[in-house]
């Protein structure tokens, strides 16, 4: 792996190790998912080639082979966010993490009369699944305001919380703005009211250290192919005392402990929660994204990646025809308008260009409310991105405007 050492003014010069990025793409649409490093689709190939095997039931050599890597990769993910392997729950994605604690956890602990508190700028992830658990249990949502510059207002959060909120599920990085939580602000103030706090991380797993104990939530969740890992997979961390308490929300094998027509008995967790056959092949693939980034280092990611984000955004501040979202210092991810440019216009003539952006409401739809937009045109840059990728926008950017007048 080819790792620059980083020091001011030196940036990350990884795209050697990307097959995905050929000569003369520039990729900016990591946000929505990262691109891979040949150490993963190594990790994948291995997983699905010589190495292939059920996990937890073979007697085999393979097999057991096999169950030691996948739970190894377990303890990977718990030692990279600063958590116990036990906490560590293998899902489909974020979106399945959130689902399985609003289902599992949300079902016992809500109900009428109950509140939760959501933000402006959430993914639809982490509001819809919210909006099915306030239908069934009776509870009631609320919405935290965001500031002028498009961070959640912890000043409005501390005063809208009361005793009845149960759980606060805020997004740590919006995957919109770039804009950060103060997320240890947030759970001393969802602990002072006896409520819960959900951190959505996808965004802050592939930019930024992590730390359970320091971040002082009680659910984190993430996915993989953020992560610069495989699709497929993602990860639940949850305080073990809450785990313990969970009942299971999917039944099958695998998750139990005795099964008979007369009753069943559960595993504990983390297995309660993993019914069926898991993604080995996937959660191989995320212990070698994980020790990729950790080599090179996470205040390493974060520090290029913001600081191409801070070069974008004063490049993009000099077109007069173009309008900034969010805050001035973002986690390498920014959204804008041409004026007079649909975005999805203006991602086609970039892609022209060899500029590949996001175009549309990022299934943030009430955050694009609350812009006054219908979508926003979208940059997010990885560990892989340059100043080049940066330039090659700007032009891009100029020739929209020139296009359409």
């Amino acid at each position: 792996m080819s790792v620059s050492v980083m020091t001011a003014p030196e940036r990350l010069d990884l795209r050697a190790d990307f097959p995905g990025l050929t000569p003369g793409w520039h990729y900016l649409d990591t946000a929505a998912t990262a691109q891979k490093p040949q150490a993963v689709i190594d990790a994948l190939a291995s997983a699905y080639g010589e190495k292939y095997a059920t996990v937890h039931r073979g007697v085999y050599a393979r097999s057991a082979d096999m169950t030691l890597a996948y739970e190894a990769s377990r303890r990977r993910v718990a030692d990279f966010i600063g958590g116990s392997e036990d906490e560590i729950v293998f899902t489909r994605g974020a979106t399945e993490a959130i689902n399985l604690v609003a289902n599992s956890w949300g079902d016992q602990s809500l109900n009428p009369g109950d509140r939760i508190m959501l933000s402006q700028l959430e993914h639809h992830s982490n509001i819809v699944p919210w909006q099915m658990l306030a239908e069934r249990t009776g509870a009631a949502i609320d919405i935290c305001p965001l500031t002028e510059d498009g961070l959640i207002d912890c000043d409005a959060l501390e005063a809208m919380l009361t005793e009845a909120h149960k759980i606060v599920a805020l997004c740590h990085v919006s995957n919109v703005l770039g804009s950060m939580l103060d997320a240890k602000r947030a759970a001393r103030a969802a602990h002072k009211v006896g409520a819960k706090l959900l951190l959505d991380g996808c965004q802050a797993a592939p930019r930024m250290p992590l730390d359970m104990a320091g971040l002082d939530c009680d659910f984190y969740v993430f996915s993989g192919h953020k992560l610069y890992g495989p699709t497929g997979i993602g990860v639940l961390w949850a305080r073990s005392e809450l785990l313990n308490a969970m009942p299971p929300w999917e039944g099958g094998g695998s998750m139990i402990d005795r099964v008979s027509f007369d009753g069943t008995t559960y595993a504990p967790p983390p297995q309660r929660f993993e019914a069926g056959t898991p993604h080995i092949a996937g959660a191989l693939g995320l212990h070698a994204a994980i020790d990729y980034v950790s080599a090179i280092g996470m205040d390493a990611i974060f520090a290029h990646e913001a600081a191409l984000g801070a070069e974008a955004r004063e490049a993009l501040s000099g077109l007069n025809s173009v309008r900034l979202f969010g805050p001035a210092e973002s986690a390498g991810i920014i959204s804008f308008a041409v004026e007079g440019v649909h975005p999805h216009d203006a991602g086609t003539i970039l892609d022209e260009e060899g500029v590949a952006i996001r175009a549309g409401h990022h299934c943030a739809q009430p955050l694009m409310d609350h812009l006054g937009v219908d979508a926003t045109a979208r940059a997010s840059f990885g560990i892989y991105s340059s100043s080049g990728d940066v330039a090659a926008l700007i032009n891009g950017i100029e020739r929209v405007t020139r296009i359409f007048g």
